[in-house]
């Protein structure tokens, strides 16, 4: 024990030294390695203590708290001088004008207008009670189109329309997906045209109703113009449960278009067709930039081409054989679905004329967001 106790004394004294001479805070840090680390000198000391008798380490352990306590106490003092005489360096250094103008900010980023229609479209469903559903952009034909009752023969499928994925990029099983100049064959990998297959594995994975989702993400579809882009964003919403009845439908559009467009946006219901819905509509708003009315300062306006109306989603009831590939029955359960494109969205509330401005990158454009 003696001896063990004399090694505490001796690395007391050392670091009090030691300590008293450092100049900086690496220096500082360096000692506190040295004497207080996982392998420093505390340590190597402490590792006698198992040989020695249980009545002796008690003492043994006071007197290497007190060093322990000594030499953190001796870091931390040195380490405020270190800082005051740096602080008194600099203030003894050159004067600093303050009369000098400000380093000029560089530009802040902002949210891109596609991101801001997305964040405020979720949050209008989400106060109607949705939840975000997301899937994989990669999808199987099954889930992109047989699940939503889209037959073999529709257009969507062709190859001049969807991008079909050689799975020999995916897996060494070579391609199998797609004949070429035909058909998708049962199996095939793509890119997804439209969101509505997360509805699909939203119903499978919940398990059974109430469902109430909103499904936003990126799209592809082989397809650039003024008005169309290979890529662009959608958000489909989903609510299937007892009794929902196609006033639910109009009741819950009415009530977005109202919160996106604004209080005195009026809606329209027009007959249409999709796969997966029956019946179908097309849902028109009233246009916001002249009231409805087509004429703006007694002119022709130019959105709407003098109709009042602008066209914004597609809807419907869904088929009921959606819901029993989703496993719903739909003997008992109803639901309706629609989808819009989040461009559109943006384009009607922020006067865009050109789906192209979105994805050029140019700053000219994205600051006026």
């Amino acid at each position: 024990m003696a001896d063990l106790l004399s090694q505490l004394e001796a690395l007391a004294r050392s670091a009090r030294e030691a300590i008293a001479s450092a100049a900086d805070e690496k220096g500082l840090e360096e000692l506190r390695v040295r004497f207080l680390g996982k392998k420093g000198e505390l340590s190597q000391v402490l590792r006698g203590m198992g040989q020695l008798p249980a009545e002796e380490r008690p003492r043994v352990g006071e007197v290497a708290n007190r060093v322990r306590d000594e030499v953190e106490a001796l870091l931390a003092g040195a380490a405020r001088g270190v800082a005051a005489r740096a602080l008194e360096a600099e203030l003894a250094g050159p004067p600093m004008d303050v009369t000098l103008s400000g380093r000029r900010l560089l530009p802040r980023g902002h949210r891109h207008p596609v991101t801001r229609a997305t964040e405020d479209i979720s949050a209008i469903f989400a106060r109607l009670g949705y939840e975000v559903a997301s899937g994989p952009e990669i999808e199987l034909d099954w889930y992109n189109f047989e699940a939503l009752n889209i037959p073999p023969d529709h257009p969507a499928r062709d190859m001049q329309d969807t991008f079909y994925v050689d799975e020999s990029t995916l897996s060494p099983g070579g391609r199998t997906g797609v004949a070429p100049g035909g058909p998708a064959r049962p199996g095939a990998v793509l890119l997804r045209t439209h969101t509505s297959p997360v509805q699909i594995r939203a119903m499978k994975r919940i398990g059974g109703p109430p469902i109430r989702i909103i499904c936003p993400g990126r799209v592809y579809r082989s397809d650039y113009d003024q008005t169309h882009s290979p890529m662009f964003h959608q958000i489909e919403g989903l609510c299937v449960d007892e009794g929902i009845t196609f006033a639910d439908l109009k009741g819950t559009l009415a009530a977005f278009a109202r919160a996106y467009f604004g209080p005195g946006t009026r809606t329209r219901f027009r007959p249409s067709y999709f796969p997966f819905t029956e019946p179908s509509a097309e849902v028109d708003v009233s246009c916001s930039i002249c009231g409805g009315t087509g004429r703006k300062d007694g002119k022709r306006c130019g959105t709407c081409k003098e109709t009042g109306w602008l066209e914004v989603l597609g809807a419907g009831m869904v088929h009921p054989r959606v819901l029993e590939n989703g496993g719903v029955d739909p003997r008992r359960f109803t639901g309706f679905a629609f989808g819009m494109g989040v461009e559109r969205m943006a384009m009607l509330r922020y006067g865009i004329d050109d789906l192209r401005l979105y994805f050029e990158n140019d700053l000219r454009f994205l600051e006026q967001f």
